[in-house]
């Protein structure tokens, strides 16, 4: 099936919306309250995704001079999402609101009407339209997540929330070659409760190893926003449970994760 790259987009402007609305009334001193994500504040999630929007932008509109900015970064190893935290510390929070609403703003506009296959570089390796846009959202939802948890507000879930669990399910590869792992033959399938009260599965039929989720919370893991153990997932069989517990949707380093809050040591564990 094509991809609808405004229909993406449409999703992309909703989630956009959500983080901007928890940003809005801030006072500014908030902008300086720790994240889950040790080391940053919610100023460093903010920026963060105004940076890579922009890196986004530039790799669709010039191509040669992201892999020069690219190259450039890469003597900070995989620590480079840091660096760039500290470059906008000082930075006031009206204007990283601005910044951040700009960026997003151009690069949807640029992105409308491109054709979904078309390629882009990237840190790693080159990308579809499609993806890339797929990853902008799954970050703007993730760091969303964080301010969210740092503010204390509700994690909300909508049908949005596909295009980040198809991520979280093409990543099975990914996540176990960040841990130098060779992924398992056997198959894994995905059975997930969309917000609408609808499933959405991933995988072959009559898999023997299933995920059993809610979309949100296989989303959450995925993005390493909550630990397994401290959610409701049924895991059927070892590969399954070996997968989510290394699961990773976003390209980088392997991430620490979330502490555990749940003192029941078998949550998550298969089953």
């Amino acid at each position: 099936m094509a991809i609808d790259i405004n229909a993406l987009l449409e999703d992309l402007v909703a989630e956009t919306e959500v983080v901007v609305a928890m940003l809005a009334p801030l006072e500014d001193a908030s902008w300086d309250l720790p994240t889950p994500a040790v080391g940053w504040a919610i100023r460093d999630q903010v920026s963060h995704l105004a940076y890579f929007d922009e890196a986004a932008l530039l790799s669709l509109r010039d191509p040669e001079q992201f892999r020069a900015d690219a190259a450039a970064l890469s003597v900070y190893g995989d620590s480079f999402p840091d660096e760039i935290a500290k470059r906008y510390r000082d930075v006031a929070p009206a204007k990283l609101l601005a910044w951040f609403k700009d960026a997003r703003a151009a690069m949807v506009a640029s992105f409308a009407g491109v054709d979904a296959r078309h390629r882009l570089r990237w840190y790693g390796p080159d990308m579809s339209a499609a993806s890339s846009l797929t990853a902008r959202l799954m970050e703007t939802w993730a760091h969303g997540v964080d301010i969210a948890d740092t503010l204390e507000i509700a994690v909300l879930a909508s049908n949005r929330l596909r295009h980040i669990a198809h991520l979280g399910y093409n990543t099975r590869s990914f996540s176990y070659s960040l841990h130098d792992r060779g992924v398992p033959e056997v198959p894994v399938r995905v059975e997930l409760l969309a917000p609408d009260g609808s499933t959405w599965n991933f995988g072959p039929d009559g898999a023997s190893e299933v995920v059993r989720a809610s979309a949100l919370e296989f989303c959450l893991v995925v993005t390493q926003r909550r630990n397994l153990a401290d959610t409701e997932i049924v895991l059927s069989g070892e590969a399954a449970s070996e997968w989510m517990h290394i699961a990773q949707a976003y390209a980088g380093a392997p991430g620490p994760g979330r502490e555990a809050k749940s003192s029941d040591a078998k949550k998550g564990g298969p089953q």
